[in-house]
């Protein structure tokens, strides 16, 4: 599906909505005959009305924003989803006929059947005027195709792949309403919906439903005069008619360039604004919450034998697994112990002062930041730090009143008990935490001679003296 060339605010925002495309798309360790790997698509899913009856999934998504538009600004939209296609895998007879088999083998990869998704877009744009007026629906539909692939092998046919798409309809309905105010504000409502005409026969499960969705379903919206407000953080303005905002099954974040607000992506994941893929990812990993650097590393540990199956379940995965072979040394160190803002660090050769008040040297300027002995002007046992007018360090006994919105919800059952301070630690940011060994603990002297302790803040402990 192709349409008008879209705002250039939407480049910025294709990496993060490419992620959210393929978020869970094929989880590690690329296989498909991996457990994980066989309950797929669990993002934006829109079924057939008729299936969404019938079940839990939703067969549409409405998104409803506020935009404050120039005069004759035209909105951009993009509806971004993948096409569930059904690849199957046959070998080639004696006879020169074919066999649906479970597997191929070749010498590079292990072809099976598998789910493949097919990247779907389709862009419209209509002058923000025109939307006030009356609701501008557009429909679409993918006919069901086949398509075949020859399959070689040192330059001689051995097998065939088939690919079969099933139909799909859907609409993009879109609309804008005036605000009441002197603000000059719109809401904007774009719903998409699956309208895909089919009757699920008897016993006909997710899957078969699945190859007629709009799967990773979401929708870039831009303005090319004029911005959109903030629904996570909106000026006090426009809060009340946030509020009012009705999105289902998605949630609208501005996106693109921080600061700016012409853009924003409409997402079934839940992001903040401006949301960025970190800038030392090395690539696509396609694993929900992933951590780049276990699973480069767990990835290139793979047998060969793993990764010829990985290279036969997809082109994709094939591709994660060519990424970890091929990485340098420099980009693995780069994935390791990232740190996005560090406080101000001491210069070398200036002088920090000490427990007791003396002098001595500040880090080295070629000593590791990272490096616990980096840093002389801080001993954790013997800092103190000041809680509730008190000197509090190793040696005090305190009282736990772990924080409900930052700690360990294992921690909330501490709350009342006494602990012992066994040091005072600061991380790379500046924050302040104590390690605490608890009263009673019949582990106590174990996990202090592995130096083992549980973690609080400062504003999550009394001391004993002010009971």
């Amino acid at each position: 599906m192709n349409g008008p060339t879209p705002p250039s605010g939407f480049e910025a925002a294709h990496r993060i909505a490419d992620a959210v495309l393929f978020e869970g798309y094929v989880l590690y360790p690329y296989r498909a005959s991996a457990a994980k790997n066989r309950m797929r698509w669990q993002f934006g899913v829109l079924v057939p009305p008729s299936f969404a009856a019938a079940g839990s999934e939703h067969s549409h998504q409405r998104t409803e924003c506020l935009m404050e538009p120039r005069r004759g600004a035209r909105l951009t939209v993009e509806l971004r989803f993948l096409h569930v296609q059904r690849r199957t895998v046959q070998r080639q007879r004696a006879d020169r006929g074919f066999e649906e088999v479970d597997e191929l083998a070749l010498s590079d990869r292990v072809l099976v059947p598998w789910d493949e998704g097919v990247p779907e877009r389709l862009e419209v744009s209509f002058p923000v005027d025109e939307l006030t007026v009356e609701r501008v629906s557009v429909p679409f539909d993918l006919p069901a195709c086949e398509v075949q692939e020859v399959v070689y092998e040192n330059e001689r046919p051995v097998g065939r792949l088939t690919r079969r798409r099933e139909r799909l309809d859907g609409v993009l309905n879109l609309s804008a309403a005036e605000l009441p105010g002197p603000y000059g504000a719109l809401r904007l409502t774009a719903v998409v919906e699956n309208s895909s005409v089919w009757t699920p026969p008897d016993g006909a499960d997710r899957e078969s439903a699945l190859r007629r969705s709009l799967v990773a379903a979401h929708l870039l919206l831009g303005l090319d005069a004029g911005a959109f407000v903030s629904m996570t953080d909106p000026p006090q303005w426009a809060a009340p008619a946030v509020t009012q905002c009705r999105n289902e099954h998605t949630w609208p974040v501005l996106a693109g360039a921080a600061g700016a607000a012409d853009v924003v992506l409409s997402s079934p994941i839940i992001l903040s604004d401006h949301p960025e893929i970190a800038p030392e990812s090395p690539g696509a990993l396609y694993d929900a919450t992933e951590i780049d650097e276990i699973l480069t590393l767990r990835t290139a540990a793979l047998t060969e034998q793993e990764k010829r199956e990985a290279r036969g379940t997809d082109e994709l995965a094939g591709a994660v697994i060519d990424l970890a072979d091929s990485l340098p040394p420099e980009v693995l160190e780069r994935l390791h112990g990232a740190v996005r803002g560090l406080r101000e660090v001491t210069s070398a050769g200036v002088t920090s002062a000490g427990p007791d008040g003396d002098g001595f040297p500040g880090p080295s300027p070629d000593t590791p930041w990272w490096d616990p002995g980096a840093d002389r002007s801080v001993d954790p046992a013997l800092d103190r730090v000041v809680v509730d007018g008190r000197s509090v360090g190793a040696g005090s006994r305190v009282v736990l009143k772990p924080g409900r919105r930052r700690t360990d919800a294992q921690d909330l059952f501490l709350h009342g008990r006494t602990a012992l301070v066994e040091a005072v630690l600061r991380d790379v940011d500046g924050a302040v935490h104590l390690a605490v060994t608890i009263d009673g603990d019949p582990g106590a002297d174990l996990w202090r001679a592995q130096g083992r302790f549980r973690y609080f803040q400062p504003d999550e402990v009394t001391p004993v003296e002010d009971l």
